[in-house]
């Protein structure tokens, strides 16, 4: 038998009884080629005849290769377009190119596996990929979403440029020859809605615009899910209810139909059913909510675990980019190879002391269901993808009996209530959220899982929308509301505690209210206290109190306190031991919201200084502190950015005038007054004000020693503001930053990294990819010569990940000396999600 070509031994024909086990690489290695000859070697690299026509058997014979286009190409998954190498390209130039590998799976990068992947983890459902749009809300002119009532004529189109309008969709869909009896697109969502007059335009318009591409995404069409019920009927359900109390108390809404109530259980028939409903019940509240609910907990543990594992490995990988020419790599990069990449220590992860109910805090939205039905629940997904659909939180492992009893009742009355609920499309409306804050009982009773009994106080905040309504009928429904919620939680058994009613007027797009939204408390009617329901008078600040290590805390209607009261202890006190804390410490309690953090450690450090933007829980944090009796906190209101760095001036310049002063005294015991004050007016003018201010609350007089004199008067001193604060000399300036899941700003970061003097810095993040980011600031060494970015490149910014910015800005970093990561160590808060608290210890 002759030789092999050069072109037979690049692509060796493959028996197809046998490909399922062939596993070689379409092209052999060149030492394993028949023919040694060099210069035939050369000849191997060689792609000179890209035209398969030119020799037949060579196309035939790579499409029967097993591995021949069975991966997506490089650059065709980065630029879109085919690469240099045309159709003799093994790899595959898009989906329709795709072939799946010998042994029946797909490349992971491409849209088939990605698919895959998902009706896996939805339990072998593909309900999860469709496209249809859980939009339940009307236009402002009445016409429902898709502007079309038969089945099948109403389409979403998703991905959408969030800056469209409709008018800019109306002119894509024209541009495109796409015939349309209405278009319908809002301004900040992905999702527009399109409805068509036969199924022959769908056809035409599915066939043109699916898998379209517009900038870097590509267009998905999907089925619009539109409430069932008949609006015609609205009014006439409430008198049906009096007929059948059973209806009312199962589904709570009076858009539902008579006709379409099951007389038996008061459950919605199938004729309620919207189009595409049975597969849209695929996703529920509890699956949005609680992703991981059919999950045990250590497997959920463990889930939390190798998800941070992957998250801190990209801290190492970018510190290695982040680091500047001709600077070493620091020391914990190159020994991150020792622990798989990590950049330290991921010592584990701490279990919640409560798994189910633990959730002191719920925010419930008021919406309709996929059946059209008024409710008060959990969102079943992203406004801006298209989702208003609302349902019940009956089934969320999380949530409390009491907050979802309160949900259904504030639901009830909705259905009564003559004022309208909040429309996202419109922006129109006047209920909008229900908020049930909880506060628990001290002591270990509090350790019992899904135990009411803990419980003792029950603040809800409902928010609404007074704009264009009269104030007189909105006192009156407000007042009937009230009276609602305190008969109905009496009339529970056992009864439901209810501490006060707050009402929150919000008049923005969003639920999430700014911190000047206006608040006024409700008064309770004084008939429920008699069996043990609080009734607070009008006009009293609405709050409930919570415990964290024995300690009391009085929480305002919008301060931010953990969710999860126990494991917060946890966090707290891991936290406190890895700070290295002691008697001589000056503690930055950073995003300190209510002050808990720095509250339940204030009793082992000299002092604590807390920073918070929010003014309302700077009140709270000041009003915990007397609560408690402890005298040696103080707390800012203002942005950390806008501070630190005169903060940590201050008390850094204040304990080394103190240092430099008792040195002296050691020197010269019988030092004079007099000498003293020369020492004092010797010193800078700016140094001569830190200790005009570090004394201003003291009492200065003639001294008889002067080491007690020094002794006396540096290092016992008052810093707080009304001079009930005393304040040791600190020798350990340690920080604890708490910031929300954006991270830190970068003006704080350059102040916590250029100040030296901290050598211990304690971060705590509920959103691990913001620690990578910041830690990339905090620990990659500095260039001699700072770089900044040029105007040139600014454009690219808003594309770039976080960590890619964070790159970007340690290479602006002024000299200084980097933190290194020491240990890092996970606290679950939030059991059945896939969120927890990551705690990491940075030193230098």
């Amino acid at each position: 038998m002759s030789a092999a070509t050069p072109t037979e031994t690049l692509n060796p024909p493959v028996n197809q009884q046998d490909s399922s086990n062939h596993v070689e690489p379409i092209e052999a290695p060149p030492e394993l080629t028949p023919n040694t000859d060099s210069d035939t070697t050369a000849e191997k690299r060689k792609r000179e005849d890209p035209d398969p026509e030119s020799s037949p058997n060579k196309g035939r014979e790579r499409e029967n290769h097993p591995f021949w286009k069975t991966s997506l190409c490089s650059y065709f998954r980065r630029s879109k377009g085919s690469c240099s190498h045309g159709d003799t390209c093994r790899y595959a130039h898009g989906e329709l190119e795709l072939r799946p590998r010998p042994d029946n799976t797909w490349d992971p990068t491409s849209e088939r596996a990605k698919k895959m992947a998902r009706i896996d983890e939805g339990g072998g459902t593909g309900k999860e990929d469709r496209n249809d749009c859980m939009m339940t809300e009307a236009f402002a002119d009445g016409e429902e979403v898709g502007g079309s009532s038969e089945a099948g004529l109403a389409k979403c189109v998703v991905n959408l440029p969030m800056k469209w309008t409709s008018d800019n969709l109306r002119n894509f869909l024209d541009e495109n020859g796409i015939s349309f009896k209405s278009a319908k697109k809002k301004k900040g969502m992905v999702v527009g809605f399109v409805s068509f007059e036969s199924a022959e335009q769908v056809n035409s318009a599915l066939k043109e615009l699916d898998g379209k591409s517009i900038g870097s995404k590509n267009l998905k069409i999907g089925d619009v899910i539109q409430r069932s019920f008949d609006k015609k009927n609205k009014v006439a359900v409430p008198n049906a209810q009096e007929h059948d109390q059973n209806a009312v108390s199962v589904n709570g809404s009076s858009d539902i139909d008579e006709s379409s109530i099951d007389t038996e259980n008061g459950e919605p028939t199938d004729e309620c059913s919207a189009p595409n409903n049975s597969d849209s019940k695929g996703r529920t509240a509890r699956d949005v909510v609680t992703p991981l609910a059919h999950m045990p907990y250590a497997d959920q543990l463990e889930h939390k675990k190798k998800s941070l594992t992957q998250t801190l490995k990209r801290l190492t990988r970018n510190a290695r980019k982040a680091c500047p020419n001709g600077v070493p790599l620091p020391e914990w990069v190159l020994k991150s190879r020792e622990i798989g990449g990590l950049p330290c220590k991921l010592e584990g992860i701490i279990e919640s002391p409560v798994v189910n109910e633990y959730r002191n805090k719920c925010e419930f939205s008021v919406g309709y269901s996929l059946q059209g039905k008024l409710t008060v629940g959990f969102l079943l997904g992203n406004f801006r993808e298209g989702v208003t659909a609302v349902q019940e939180p009956v089934d969320c492992p999380n949530v409390s009996r009491i907050a979802s009893r309160y949900a259904a009742i504030f639901q009830e009355f909705l259905t009564h209530s003559s004022f309208p609920i909040w429309n996202r499309l419109n922006n129109t409306g006047f209920w909008r959220q229900l908020t049930v804050r909880e506060g628990r009982k001290p002591g270990k009773s509090a350790e019992v899982e899904n135990s009411d009994m803990t419980v003792s106080e029950v603040m809800l905040m409902v928010q609404v929308c007074t704009t264009g309504f009269d104030d007189e009928k909105v006192n009156d429904e407000l007042q009937k509301m009230a009276r609602d919620f305190s008969s109905r939680a009496t009339a529970e058994s056992p009864c439901l505690p209810l501490t006060a009613i707050v009402v929150q007027d919000h008049k923005g797009i969003s639920n999430a209210a700014p911190a000047e939204a206006p608040l006024h408390s409700l008064p309770i009617p004084r008939e429920c206290s008699d069996s043990g329901v609080v009734a607070p008078y009008d006009g009293v600040e609405a709050r409930i109190h919570d415990y964290i290590s024995n300690l009391q805390f009085s929480i305002s209607p919008t301060a931010f306190f953990q969710v999860n009261t126990l494991a917060a202890e946890k966090l707290y006190a891991l936290a406190g031991e890895w700070a290295g804390l002691g008697p001589d410490t000056l503690l930055f309690d950073i995003c300190c919201g209510t002050g808990t953090i720095g509250l339940t450690l204030a009793h082992r450090v000299g002092m604590v200084v807390g920073i918070e933007m929010n003014a309302s829980a700077v009140s709270d944090a000041e009003r915990n502190a007397d609560i408690n009796g402890i005298k040696n906190c103080r707390f800012i209101c203002a942005k950390a950015e806008d501070v630190m760095g005169s903060l940590l001036k201050e008390y850094l310049t204040l304990s080394q005038k103190q240092e430099e002063i008792l040195e002296l005294a050691e020197d010269n015991k019988e030092v004079k007054i007099s000498e003293t004050t020369s020492t004092e007016s010797a010193l800078e003018p700016q140094e001569s004000s830190d200790l005009e201010n570090m004394n201003c609350h003291h009492e200065s007089g003639s001294l008889d020693n002067g080491n007690v004199e020094a002794d006396t008067q540096y290092k016992s001193f008052s810093s707080s503001e009304n001079g009930t604060t005393s304040t040791k000399q600190f020798k350990n300036i340690v920080a604890i930053v708490d910031p929300p899941r954006v991270g830190l700003h970068p003006t704080v970061i350059k102040v916590l990294r250029t100040n030296t003097t901290l050598r211990r810095l304690v971060y705590i993040s509920c959103n691990p990819e913001s620690l990578v980011a910041n830690a990339i600031e905090l620990c990659t060494p500095s260039a001699d010569k700072t770089e900044k970015g040029g105007q040139k490149n600014n454009w690219a910014w808003r594309n770039m990940s976080s960590a890619g910015l964070a790159r970007h800005r340690a290479k602006s970093m002024p000299y200084s000396e980097p933190f290194k990561p020491v240990k890092a160590m996970a606290v679950d808060l939030f059991p059945h999600t896939p969120h927890c608290e990551l705690v990491m210890l940075l030193e230098r």
